[in-house]
């Protein structure tokens, strides 16, 4: 079980494994977050508290909510508007850097 949280800790995640690769995304909102993408199975991870601790911001044809921590405003995962699509992503900079070490690094450049 690998555990994450934004800086203050409102926010925490328990995710079943670490990641093998991470995704540096340079579309225009991934590369002003400085996100590194682990991506899961919603089944994979349970997100502390499960509502109300995150700010939901969506843009452009509004098919990902990009959650961050009310309080401390780190941008902690990202889920999709449509609920039966089986993927949501972590950003592995809430992970200890040890298990972040361990995963390659994967660049794209998304759609802006």
């Amino acid at each position: 079980m690998i555990k994450a949280s934004c800086h203050c800790g409102a926010v925490q995640m328990e995710i079943e494994t670490a990641p093998d690769t991470v995704n540096d995304c340079a579309c225009s909102i991934c590369r002003r977050k400085g996100a590194l993408w682990a991506y899961y199975s919603p089944k994979q991870v349970r997100v502390l508290p499960p509502s109300g601790a995150t700010s939901i911001y969506m843009w452009g044809d509004k098919m990902i909510e990009f959650h961050s921590c009310k309080i401390c405003a780190c941008s902690t995962h990202w889920t999709a508007a449509d609920k039966t699509f089986d993927r949501m992503g972590v950003n592995a900079r809430m992970m200890d850097p040890e298990v972040l070490a361990a995963a390659r690094v994967l660049k794209t450049s998304g759609p802006d």
